[in-house]
């Protein structure tokens, strides 16, 4: 009998999901509009309240809405980590500004602090950290350096939900906006989409309206204002970022189930830490204690000497029937970020030997236990 294929990540989509799609489907309403706005209030709700979400059809979408409405443009500078998704600075080129790449910290494998500070010149305007793999930022320093230099810090938590800092939910710091993202491998899905997250109202209502083409009114308010449903206004040349309610009817139902997924994210990590103890691996850090983790990722290193090599054990894993990922090839080593900024591996040691040794192996709701044990007994076949 033929091993089933045990894929690096799989949505975990229950009966819930489909009545619930089936009824935005039926009511007529498919595109943004109740189920939207529904979405977006039990977001904040979910996050502790006092903040103001905005669903868009991807977290690419909201970090380029979050930037543009801090008034990004032509010669400024975003100051990242190489070791992420081109997707958090690519929306600075967007604007017109320049992307600043900067090394992460050797043990959370997040953008190291003191490199945020070394990079910043005249030109900075925007800090924008990575929860690397759901594990959260050192916030309070990337704050404190913001505030001390007049800078916007804009969070990339799409590893994030439910991810906390120091007792606090990421979505509820003193950032300008947070992102999340909704992507079918992430903590919770609606296929494409995801969620900005902000405290300040004019921040929120700048995303709106640019979301939608930079109208003034959107299409629900539209329909169900007593002024007529045609007119509206273009205040500005916006986008096209908007979530349908078939996505966000799909959200709903994964909100709720939130709190399971993480428990059970939580049960996996414990099992490979029990698991993995003792081979030739560095395993991935954890949240302080108090604190949670998201585990959207659970990203392995092979420690220094360790045979075989990174590319090697994927192979064998792969011959095994499982799937595996890398996260990520940094963006000093991808051809337009290499050679618009003179790039090169020496300049990022941490990530670039990360990166190197690196590999994320399954981990996701639906994994059984049996699933796990698959996993772990191969790595310990592979490097034992």
């Amino acid at each position: 009998m033929t091993t089933p294929f045990l894929p690096f990540a799989l949505p975990d989509i229950g009966d819930e999901e489909i009545a619930a799609v089936t009824e935005a489907l039926r009511s007529g309403w498919v595109t943004t509009g109740p189920k939207t706005k529904q979405f977006e209030q039990a977001f904040s709700e979910y996050l502790g309240g006092g903040v103001e979400s905005i669903t868009v059809n991807s977290a690419t979408a909201g970090l380029h809405l979050a930037l543009e409405a801090l008034g990004v443009g032509p010669g400024d500078e975003v100051i990242a980590p190489s070791l992420t998704f081109t997707a958090t600075v690519e929306v600075a080129r967007y604007l017109g500004a320049d992307a600043v790449m900067v090394d992460v910290d050797p043990v959370t494998l997040n953008v190291d602090p003191a490199k945020i500070r070394a990079a910043i010149t005249p030109r900075t305007k925007v800090l924008m950290p990575v929860h690397y793999g759901g594990l959260a930022c050192r916030m309070d320093e990337i704050l404190a350096i913001a505030k001390e230099h007049d800078l916007k810090v804009v969070e990339d938590a799409a590893h994030a939900l439910p991810t906390t800092w120091k007792g606090t939910p990421v979505g509820q710091l003193a950032s300008d906006i947070t992102v999340f993202s909704f992507y079918a491998n992430k903590t919770m899905t609606t296929g494409e989409g995801g969620m900005a997250v902000t405290r300040d109202p004019e921040l929120a209502r700048r995303m709106r309206v640019m979301r939608l083409h930079g109208m003034s009114r959107d299409a629900f308010d539209r329909f169900v204002s007593k002024t007529p449903a045609w007119y509206y206004e273009i205040v500005a040349p916006g986008f096209k970022y908007n979530l349908t309610d078939i996505a966000s009817a799909m959200g709903i139902e994964q909100l709720r189930k939130l709190p399971r997924f993480l428990e059970r994210r939580q049960k996996l990590a414990a099992r490979y830490y029990e698991g993995l103890a003792g081979l030739p691996l560095v395993l991935p850090a954890d949240a302080p204690a108090g604190d949670v983790h998201a585990w959207h990722l659970y990203v392995i290193r092979l420690a220094e000497g360790a045979r075989p090599g990174r590319d090697a054990v994927i192979e064998a894993l792969s011959q095994r029937g499982i799937g595996t990922s890398v996260h990520y090839v940094p963006l000093h080593r991808q051809p337009y970020w290499r050679d618009r900024y003179a790039l090169t591996p020496e300049m990022f040691p941490v990530a670039d030997a990360a990166y190197r040794s690196m590999i994320s192996i399954p981990l996701f709701t639906k994994m059984s236990d049996a699933d796990q044990e698959r996993v772990i007994d191969a790595l310990r076949e592979v490097l034992g």
